[in-house]
């Protein structure tokens, strides 16, 4: 025997439902047994009218009668369907309760809703997911401050807002200094909870109407309205104050930890988001470079200014000279200390200009460098240097290549094809690289050694001596030739310290049968005292500088001979 059917409103009750009649021209709403098991707390004569329910509804009371106007006009004797959600509370102490209300309504002679009903149901579950949803959209789940987008659209408003009401306001960059170090030091998750720590120090020194949001990793931004250029310095203090004077406890003990600041005055040094956000990244990075633990206050700059205008004009002459080809090399001699035959010759870059001169290596690549460029123009010269040896089957020549391009895949692509492309020339390549490099990082410059001597090419540390290279990492780098740093040689005559220094280079290296090159050699007494030390070559002023013609055309007698 079937179980007798329920009665609906205890299946409405079974499912947090309620239905109901609303007569729209007696404004009376009629509802099943069970509605005060939904609307708990809620007395039934607020229920009992259209109006009396609206004056409970959040966040518009007329967001029912709002549904039933925008709805499509139904045709003759039929219902329209209408969704809308709200909340209703009896009051303003008690808790929102979130109903989704579903249903459809009867038009009248004239066309217009006389009669609504529908089934109403709770919704709180649904709007605390999507309300969390929301949040994750707007916040930074490891610290519930404002994600990026929400703090740069939030600067961008009082921006707006500090130009319109004719009023200063300020946007500080804080970066925790080092952060990195304690990730190595404990691991990432006590970085983070140092992260967090942080964003609750800030919070607790902000007043009423500051915006606060993490911008990055290591970074948090602040917007700090009515905040003139003082205040600014004293809310700098204040937060760092705040972040460096206790430590943070973490699960693998306290960690001290200190921050920087860079900051800029809005809208006076800045108009929109984008210029806020750049300068005050900019000025965060010069007070992290001045000391760990500052803050700098972004100014007017005309040097810093007039640069980055040169930059600009350098970048557009260093990109047309490559694509128009003019982009060359010079040749300078390094010739054996004893007998003053060449032994190779260095390539160095220049840069032909529209009025006939050339720009110096001096002058291209410590720009390129900085622009990012270096690794365009190493390739370039490369390829010439490649075209050179080809061409000519009895030189050597060496060619100094930047930082950034050692570990460069492009530039691996390009020298690997040369070399197929060009067999027997690797074996008269010599590549200089900086000793700031070779001490970087050792495992991944002993790769790129390797692979350049499987072409049979040699390795050269160019300005030895300017940095902290040992003769071991020399012997383990595999490293065929060093050029002493020419600033310890032009001075070896008259330098009781660079000559000693300069001599006792020459010995460890003879000793552990690396080739040495002397550079910036200027005079035959100081040449003549590099022989007698045993260093196997030298160039400079003395042997002849770069020029653009290929020198092995020119007879020997041309360079001077030894002393």
């Amino acid at each position: 025997m079937m179980p007798p059917v329920p009665e609906a409103s205890s299946i409405l009750a079974s499912l947090g439902q309620a239905a109901f009649v609303w007569d729209l021209i007696a404004d009376t709403i009629a509802w099943s047994d069970n509605a005060g098991a939904v609307f708990t707390d809620i007395p039934a004569e607020a229920l009992a009218s259209g109006a009396g329910f609206a004056r409970l509804i959040e966040p518009s009371r007329s967001i029912r009668t709002d549904a039933l106007a925008q709805s499509v006009p139904p045709r003759a004797g039929e219902g329209v369907a209408y969704r809308v959600e709200y909340g209703v509370r009896a009051s303003s102490s008690a808790p929102v309760l979130w109903i989704e209300e579903t249903g459809c309504w009867f038009a009248g002679s004239d066309g217009k809703p006389v009669r609504a009903q529908g089934i109403v149901r709770i919704n709180n579950e649904r709007r605390a997911r999507d309300e969390q949803l929301l949040k994750l959209s707007r916040h930074d789940p490891l610290t519930g401050e404002l994600n990026r987008t929400h703090l740069v659209a939030s600067l961008a408003e009082a921006i707006e807002e500090a130009m319109r009401l004719r009023s200063t306001c300020a946007f500080m960059l804080i970066g925790i200094d080092h952060l990195a170090r304690v990730n190595d030091a404990f691991g990432f998750d006590v970085a983070d909870a140092v992260i967090a720590e942080i964003g609750k120090r800030i919070r607790a020194k902000l007043r009423g109407g500051d915006v606060l949001g993490r911008f990055s990793g290591n970074k948090f931004g602040l917007i700090l309205r009515n905040c003139t250029v003082d205040d600014t310095n004293i809310a700098a203090e204040r937060f760092l104050a705040g972040i460096r004077d206790e430590v943070i406890p973490t699960k693998s003990g306290p960690v001290s930890v200190t921050a920087s600041i860079g900051a800029i005055s809005i809208p006076r040094y800045a108009r929109n988001a984008d210029e806020a956000v750049n300068r005050a990244q900019e000025t965060l990075d010069a007070a992290k470079r001045r000391r760990a633990g500052s803050f700098s206050l972004w100014k007017p700059n005309v040097e810093r200014d007039a640069q980055r205008r040169v930059n600009i004009r350098v970048t557009d002459e260093i990109v047309t000279a490559l694509n128009e080809r003019r982009i060359v090399t010079a040749f300078e001699p390094v010739v054996e200390a004893r007998s003053r035959q060449p032994a190779f010759y260095e390539c160095l870059v220049r840069m032909e200009q529209e009025d006939g001169q050339a720009l110096l290596a001096p002058d291209i690549v410590p720009v390129a460098e900085r622009l990012g460029l270096i690794r365009l123009v190493d390739h370039r010269v490369l390829e010439l240097a490649v075209a050179e040896l080809a061409a000519s089957p009895n030189v050597r020549l060496s060619l100094n290549i930047s930082p950034d391009t050692t570990m460069d895949p492009d530039w691996w692509t390009g020298i690997e094809s040369l070399m197929h492309a060009h067999p027997g020339a690797g074996e008269r390549l010599i590549v200089e690289i900086t000793e700031t490099v070779a001490i970087q990082d050792i495992d991944d410059i002993r790769g790129f050694i390797t692979r350049l001597k499987n072409f049979g090419s040699q390795i050269a540390i160019d300005d030895f001596g300017a940095g902290y290279t040992s003769f071991r990492n020399l012997r383990k780098l595999g490293v065929d030739i060093v050029k002493i740093d020419g600033a310890f040689v032009q001075n070896i005559a008259r330098s009781a310290d660079d000559r000693a220094f300069v001599h006792t280079l020459i010995d460890l290296a003879n000793r552990l049968q690396i080739k040495t090159v002397a550079e910036w050699v200027q005079d035959e007494e100081a040449a003549v005292m590099l022989r007698e030390w045993g260093c196997d070559y030298i160039q400079g002023r003395l042997i002849g500088l770069a020029s653009p013609q290929r020198p092995w055309a020119v007879p020997d007698s041309a360079l001077p001979a030894a002393g």
